[in-house]
């Protein structure tokens, strides 16, 4: 069956199952639907529905987002920030995922990256070895005074 002869009670119950599977923000659930190739009416009035029913919630999704990147992929906070406004959260809702974060938990997850990223790289100078640390925390989005804390006792 093509995705354009389904109806909308059809298009919508595959939508259903596509964030019962993962929790989706509303920017993934609408290129979704536009790969069904129906109109932008049928689209919202989809999205209204999920959204009534509790599939689509941005602030569970960005709670959620928040601290599954952090405590899976060691993302700091800068780059949770900007990886949810790529995904046209909020900036309420991006405040309240990054709240889920625990503070201590926070600079114990750096503390943890940092020894681990510092033990590769025995026998390096120590310039390049802190320039080394210095980008790959940074690429990870953790904040520039939290680093140099760390670099400068090296």
């Amino acid at each position: 069956m093509n995705k354009k002869d389904l109806t909308q009670k059809e298009i919508e119950y595959k939508i259903q199952n596509y964030c019962s599977y993962q929790e989706r923000c509303h920017s993934e659930v609408y290129n979704k639907l536009k790969e069904f190739k129906i109109e932008e009416q049928m689209i919202n009035e989809i999205l209204s529905n999920l959204i009534t029913q509790n599939y689509l919630n941005e602030s569970r999704f960005s709670k959620l987002f928040s601290k599954s990147k952090f405590n899976i992929k060691n993302w700091g906070r800068i780059r949770i920030k900007n990886e949810l406004r790529k995904r046209n959260i909020s900036s309420y809702n991006i405040k309240l995922g990054l709240e889920e974060i625990n503070e201590f938990d926070y600079k114990k997850k750096l503390d943890q990256i940092f020894k681990k990223k510092l033990s590769t790289l025995v026998g390096v100078k120590n310039d390049l070895k802190k320039q080394k640390i210095l980008n790959y925390l940074k690429h990870r989005g953790w904040e520039n005074n939290l680093i140099y804390e760390k670099i400068n006792k090296i």
